[in-house]
């Protein structure tokens, strides 16, 4: 490899240093070139030596790598050839064993051919000694008198019991008889020794009589007597729920080790338990309040449905066979059945008999007989046309400021059917559950929209006095406050409970049209009811105006001596407007509010315009409405609507044409405000002045 440069002058360097005379910047010798050239020359022939030196024993060490290279390629061939040696021999000794494998099983075949003969006739022959001891009637063995020996008996018994039931009747009654009667009091004593075991705790003594048992018919009734003695004092609390659960976990862990089919025991436990402990439990809490108190019964019966079905998802953690989970439910509808078919219709009953007394005790409370609302009758007709044209056809209703809209009713009714929809969801089956959601949405549509909120409705319009009235009281907008209170917790239950329960079916589309239908029907009234109200509005300024305004105001009689601020009919107005803004902002929200003041907003301007029409001004007078319109300028700031602002923004710039100098009017008509405004408009505002006939003014407009 090369060295790089600067490793190459160091080298040159440090030789030269050492070589005394060779150092660059003097010292105690003076430099020598010559000196230093031989130290040079006498150092590249060491160099050469040492090169040839490392490249001899660089050629060596090559070749005796080669020589080893080739000794060990002749060792690997060597080993080569003896793992083929090998592999022959293992083959040959693989199909030696092979051989001698199937001789020797060949070998055993025929042994057992030859045993397994000999076994059943050593068998055989050993039932037949004890069958003739039963042939006999005396049971002389040891096998049959030694209670220790009662598992070899029973195992005895059981195939003699077997080998009997083959043999005619006729010929061995008596034997068969004796042998029958043997087995089942053999069977009848290990049931016997099994109920001990377990009395005693001893797992092992019931694993092993369970294992003799299983043999025999009588296995089905330990079976029982395990489970009957497992529920000898599990069930000593009041809670029978908690008590089951716990007990299946006991029960659980014993059972593997006790019994061969644990999963069938454990499964028979439960259904043990369900069809005795539990359905006697579940009828006895039903049918105490089941006729006398229908609103405890169905919070019994959706408390027990769900305490039973968490209780089932517990015991799905054991073993109870492969479908364990309809095996379950199976059980849970044995005991539920009779109470689930006629749950929805005492639902229903509930509900409208809970609703209806709800409403009634709050009416009852008011003083307050309701009135029937009639269909296709008089009274409709007469309201029909006065929500169209608000003609006062009779007399309004003086409700004295009852809106009849209560929301603690509206919360009882919600909390009621929350409670249906829940009891609804848990026992509804999944087939039955959005047509029985849809029944009770149906309810609390008749309950709360309709006798409740619709009713108030009715009776607010029907509150609401004709538009010329005095001193009116409109209390419209606090209905209409409540029912928008109402409608929000409405929609709030629909989509927090009903919504769950019906979103994947038809129902929903039926529900939502419902809802709609419904609302749509409500939001007629109001719209009825706050425009009729507006008009009350209208016409309580209209009478405050009529009252309070006099033709003096604008056409004083000492123009001289007048002070330039708002009439009292304009302040009495601005006060009633600002009252009356303030009831809509809290009566609405959203965009209710601004549709509202708009619509209010634009009576008001007219109105306004419409009056100061009816008067004539002089020059102080004309200073007089403006200051007037101003004023209603700022009340119509309070409304905060663009529209509004514009419209007094232009009835102002109208009242400028009583003041302004005859000469400057069509200056001032072709000015932004009134630029776009129909001339005739600007004419008619011209005219109102007391100078117009005298200055000629109309000829400003020819």
């Amino acid at each position: 490899p090369k060295i790089s440069p600067q490793l190459y002058n160091e080298y040159i360097e440090r030789l030269a240093w050492r070589t005394p005379g060779g150092g660059s910047k003097g010292g105690a010798e003076a430099f020598d070139p010559k000196r230093l050239l031989e130290e040079f020359e006498n150092h590249i022939e060491e160099l050469k030596q040492l090169d040839e030196k490392i490249q001899r024993r660089v050629e060596k060490l090559e070749h005796q790598c080669h020589r080893e290279a080739k000794e060990f390629a002749h060792k690997v061939q060597d080993l080569q050839r003896s793992n083929q040696v090998a592999f022959q021999h293992f083959q040959e000794l693989d199909e030696h064993i092979s051989y001698v494998a199937t001789k020797v099983c060949h070998l055993g075949d025929q042994l057992e051919g030859v045993n397994t003969p000999r076994q059943r006739a050593v068998e055989a022959q050993r039932l037949m000694t004890y069958f003739n001891e039963f042939l006999d009637g005396d049971l002389r063995s040891d096998v049959f008198n030694n209670p220790e020996k009662i598992k070899e008996a029973a195992d005895i018994i059981q195939k003699l019991h077997l080998i009997a039931q083959e043999l005619p009747f006729d010929r061995f009654a008596d034997v068969k008889a004796k042998i029958a009667s043997k087995y089942h009091d053999l069977e009848r004593q290990l049931v016997q020794e099994f109920t001990a075991a377990q009395r005693r705790g001893e797992i092992g003594r019931m694993r092993e009589v369970a294992a003799v048992l299983l043999h025999f018919k009588g296995y089905a009734h330990c079976v029982d007597v395990y489970i009957k003695q497992c529920q000898e004092g599990a069930y000593m609390r009041s809670d029978v729920f908690e008590d089951t659960a716990l007990l299946c976990q006991r029960v659980n862990k014993q059972v593997g080790e006790v019994f061969q089919n644990p999963e069938t025991v454990m499964a028979k436990l439960i259904q043990n338990i369900f069809e005795n402990k539990l359905q006697a439990h579940v009828k006895e809490k039903l049918d105490e309040t089941r006729r006398s108190d229908i609103e405890q019964y169905l919070k019994n019966l959706y408390d027990l449905y769900t305490r039973t079905t968490a209780l089932a998802a517990k015991l799905t953690e054991f073993n109870l066979g492969s479908d364990k989970h309809t095996f379950l439910s199976k059980l849970i509808k044995n005991i539920f059945s009779t109470y689930l078919e006629s749950y929805i219709e005492m639902e229903k009953d509930y509900l409208r008999t809970r609703s209806a007394m709800i409403l009634q005790r709050y009416y009852d409370s008011k003083n307050h007989q309701k009135r029937p609302l009639g269909g296709g009758s008089i009274q409709e007709l007469k309201e029909r046309i006065r929500q169209r044209t608000n003609l006062p056809l009779g007399p309004s209703i003086d409700t004295h400021g009852e809106t009849f809209l209560s929301q603690e009713v509206v919360v009882n009714l919600l909390q009621e059917t929350r409670h249906a929809f829940e009891r609804c969801n848990r026992l509804s089956d999944p087939s039955d559950l959005p047509k029985n959601a849809f029944s009770i949405f149906l309810l609390l549509v008749e309950h709360l929209c309709v006798d409740h909120i619709d009713y108030a409705l009715e009776i607010g319009l029907s509150a609401i006095p004709s538009a010329d009235a005095k001193n009116a009281n409109l209390y419209f907008l606090d209905v209409v406050q409540q029912a928008n209170t109402i409608f929000h917790l409405f929609d709030k239950q629909f989509n927090d409970h009903l919504m769950p329960l019906i979103s994947s079916s038809p129902k929903l589309t039926e529900c939502l049209h419902k809802k709609k239908e419904v609302i749509e029907q409500m939001e007629v009234k109001l719209d009825t009811g706050i425009d009729r109200t507006l008009n009350c509005m209208v016409g309580q300024m209209k009478h405050i105006l009529a009252t309070e305004q006099k033709k003096t105001d604008f056409r004083p009689e000492d123009e001289n001596n007048v002070m330039i601020q708002c009439t009292a009919a304009c302040s009495k107005v601005c006060v009633y407007v600002s009252r009356q803004v303030e009831r809509v902002r809290k009566s609405m929200d959203g965009k209710n509010v601004d549709t509202v003041l708009t619509e209010l907003g634009v009576r008001f301007h007219r109105l306004i315009h419409e009056h100061l029409q009816q008067y004539s001004y002089s020059s102080m007078g004309g200073m007089l409405a403006i200051c007037d319109v101003a004023e209603y300028r700022k009340s119509a700031k309070d409304f905060r609507v663009p529209l509004v602002l514009q419209l007094f923004d232009t009835l102002h710039a109208l009242c400028n044409l009583l003041v302004v100098a005859p000469d400057n009017l069509k200056q001032v008509c072709s000015g932004e405000q009134l630029t776009n405004l129909d001339r005739n408009l600007l004419h008619a505002f011209v005219q109102l002045r007391v100078d117009y006939r005298q200055a000629r003014l109309g000829r400003h407009f020819s």
